[in-house]
C-alpha cells in the first residue's frame, strides 16, 4: 500500500474520531438502511454534534472555519466504502459550498446554522430528464414576478432527495447560458418529491425525483446573480470530481481488503485460493492500480489546497479513479466466485455501487472530453 504524505498529525487524530464514531453509529445500521432506502435523519444530526459537517463554515455559523478538503477526503474514505449510502460528501464538499461562496451574509446565517448542525440535509437539483451531464440544456424555467421568482420544473436522480431540507436548483432564467440558483426550502408549495428511485447500487442513498409546480421563490432565496448560476456551477465542477475520486479510490481499497481475507480462508484443491498463481497476480496487478490512483488524487488535493486545480486535472482523477475502482471491484468479485454474486457478501455491493462512478459527476466520456479539449484537442481549425 502506497504510504500517504499529505496529512499532518491533526488529520490523522481526526481520521481516529471518524473511525470510532462510525463503528458505533453508522455501519450497524447498514442493513436497516438499505432495507429502508434511506439513511436516518438521526445519523445527520449525529454527525453534526461531532463536528463533521461543512466544517468550513464560519464559528459564528456553529462551523470550525477550517478549510481543508482533507478532512473531507478522510470521511470519505472511512464512510463511504462501507456506507456509501450516507452522501456527507455531498453535503459538505458538493452543496454546501455554494452557500460559502455565493450565499450573501444573511443568506448564511440564515441556513448555515442548520446545515452545520444536521438539522438541515442539502441536495443540489441539476439534472433534468433528457439533459444528462448537459447543464447546458436545463429546460426547468425561473420567472422573475417582481417580489418573487416563480418556479416550474423537474429534476431527477437527485441525491439526498427526500431528507433534503434545502435544495439547490438550478434553473433557466433567460436564453443562452442564463441559468440561476435558488434555495428552495422544504414545505414550499408546489415543491413536491417522487417515489424512491429503485437503484442497481447505493441502496441506502435516499434518491429521488423533485417536481415545481409554480412555486414562488422570494427574491432572498436566490443565490448570487440570477443569470450567472452556470458560472457558479462550472466553478465548484472541480472539487466534486475530486471529493467523488477520494471515494472511488476508498470503495476499490475496502475490495481489495476484503478480498485479501477471502483468498486467504477460501481453499481449493487443497489450498488457500490465494496461493495459487494466477490470484497472486490478479491482486498484485489491483493494487498496483489502486495505489497510482491514490498518488493521482493525492497530488491533485495538494494542487487544490493551493488553489492549483484545474478543470482537467479534476477530470483526470475522477476519470482514472472511477475506471479504476470499476477494474478493481470486477476483479476481486471474480475471486469470490460464486459467493460473489450474493448480496450477502459485501464485494457484490461494492460491485453494484461502482457502476455508478462512472457515470455521476460528468461521465468518463465527458471526462475525456475536457481533458481532450485541454490538450488543445477541441476541434477548431489551427493554423
Amino acid at each position: 500500500m502506497l504510504p500517504r504524505l499529505i496529512f499532518e498529525p491533526e488529520h490523522h487524530q481526526f481520521r481516529d474520531a471518524v473511525r470510532r464514531w462510525a463503528e458505533a453509529e453508522v455501519f450497524p445500521h447498514g442493513a436497516a438502511w438499505r432495507a429502508a432506502g434511506s439513511v436516518s435523519a438521526e445519523v445527520w444530526r449525529q454527525a453534526g454534534a461531532q463536528g463533521f459537517l461543512c466544517p468550513f463554515a464560519a464559528e459564528e455559523h456553529g462551523g470550525l472555519g477550517l478549510d481543508d478538503i482533507r478532512y473531507d477526503m478522510i470521511l470519505t474514505e472511512e464512510l463511504n466504502p462501507r456506507e456509501p449510502g450516507f452522501f456527507i460528501a455531498l453535503h459538505n464538499r458538493i452543496v454546501g459550498p455554494y452557500l460559502q461562496k455565493f450565499a450573501s451574509p444573511a443568506q448564511q446565517a440564515r441556513f448555515l446554522p442548520g446545515v452545520v448542525s444536521g438539522e438541515t440535509i442539502l441536495a443540489i437539483a441539476m439534472t433534468e430528464p433528457g439533459t444528462g451531464s448537459d447543464l447546458a440544456a436545463i429546460r426547468t424555467r425561473a420567472e422573475d414576478k417582481g417580489d418573487h421568482w416563480l418556479l416550474n420544473g423537474s429534476k431527477t436522480y437527485i441525491s439526498n432527495g427526500l431528507l433534503a431540507g434545502l435544495v439547490v436548483v438550478a434553473a433557466r432564467t433567460g436564453p443562452g447560458h442564463e441559468i440561476g440558483l435558488f434555495l428552495v426550502e422544504a414545505g414550499m408549495e408546489g415543491f413536491r418529491r417522487g417515489q424512491p428511485l429503485q437503484k442497481l447500487g447505493l441502496k441506502s442513498q435516499d434518491t429521488a425525483e423533485l417536481f415545481f409546480d409554480d412555486v414562488k421563490v422570494p427574491k432572498t432565496h436566490v443565490l448570487g446573480d440570477p443569470a450567472k448560476g452556470f458560472k457558479m456551477m462550472m466553478t465548484n465542477l472541480a472539487e466534486e470530481r475530486l471529493i467523488g475520486a477520494a471515494g472511488f479510490v476508498a470503495r476499490a481499497e475496502r475490495a481489495l481488503a476484503i478480498t485479501l481475507d477471502y483468498v486467504q480462508e477460501r481453499r481449493a484443491f487443497g489450498q488457500a485460493i490465494g496461493m495459487f498463481q494466477n490470484t497472486r497476480f490478479q491482486l498484485a496487478s489491483l493494487r498496483t492500480e489502486v495505489d497510482a490512483a491514490q498518488a493521482l488524487v493525492d497530488q491533485c488535493a495538494m494542487a487544490h489546497l493551493g488553489g492549483q486545480l484545474t478543470a482537467e486535472l479534476a477530470a483526470e482523477a475522477k476519470l482514472f479513479s472511477s475506471e479504476v475502482e470499476g477494474r478493481v471491484v470486477d476483479g476481486c468479485l471474480q475471486l469470490f466466485g460464486g459467493a460473489g454474486y450474493m448480496e450477502e457478501y459485501e464485494i457484490s455491493r461494492l460491485y453494484a455501487d461502482a457502476r455508478i462512478s462512472r457515470i455521476y459527476a460528468g461521465t468518463s466520456e465527458i471526462m475525456r472530453e475536457i481533458i481532450g479539449r485541454g490538450m488543445g484537442l477541441d476541434g477548431r481549425n489551427r493554423n
